[in-house]
């Protein structure tokens, strides 16, 4: 089997469980960030060397492909994929809430707007941080439209970069890490 299809090649792609869309398509530009997003955590946690942060960046990453995957699915296929396959729940969003509980205990954060590099770490959690909350922006605006089946999805991404944020500086704890001085 080859790679390529060419069946994009006139700029529509294919959706989970059928149906085809423009490659610009809002739908499409929302799973596809979230698919930037799980790229960049995969530099994060290649990065990393804590195991923990590691493990949950992981985590996270499995449970974005659930949120890609819904994103996916048209309205007429979403019942299908909601039985089949499972979609975003409240356990998920709950579980991401212990976490960051859980690291914002360990962690002091400065008053002012960090400025991303402090690592390497850190500095590729904040990219995806920042593209889950671009991905966000699409959803809501999918929301608008009448095409979010599942609120969760928003609710989740939310705190996903929440999440990203606060492990971006857990992983700079120790570390002198540089802030705009807001006077």
């Amino acid at each position: 089997m080859k790679l390529y299809t060419k069946q994009g090649d006139g700029g529509s792609t294919g959706l989970f469980l059928g149906g085809r869309i423009s490659k610009s398509d809002l739908r499409c530009e929302a799973y596809g960030l979230v698919d930037t997003a799980v790229s960049a955590m995969g530099l994060a946690r290649a990065f990393s060397s804590n195991n923990n942060v590691k493990e949950i960046i992981k985590s996270v990453q499995l449970e974005m492909f659930t949120v890609g995957s819904e994103l996916a699915v048209e309205k007429d296929s979403y019942e299908k994929f909601r039985s089949e396959f499972g979609i975003v729940t409240e356990k998920m969003i709950s579980n991401l809430e212990e976490k960051i509980d859980s690291i914002s205990k360990q962690v002091k954060l400065p008053p002012f707007f960090i400025i991303p590099g402090t690592s390497q770490t850190s500095a590729a959690l904040d990219v995806a941080r920042s593209t889950v909350r671009t991905a966000e922006r699409r959803v809501v605006e999918l929301r608008e439209k009448g095409q979010l089946y599942n609120n969760r999805v928003l609710i989740y991404l939310n705190r996903v970069s929440d999440l990203l944020f606060i492990l971006g500086r857990l992983e700079d704890k120790d570390m002198d890490t540089e802030i705009v001085n807001q006077k």
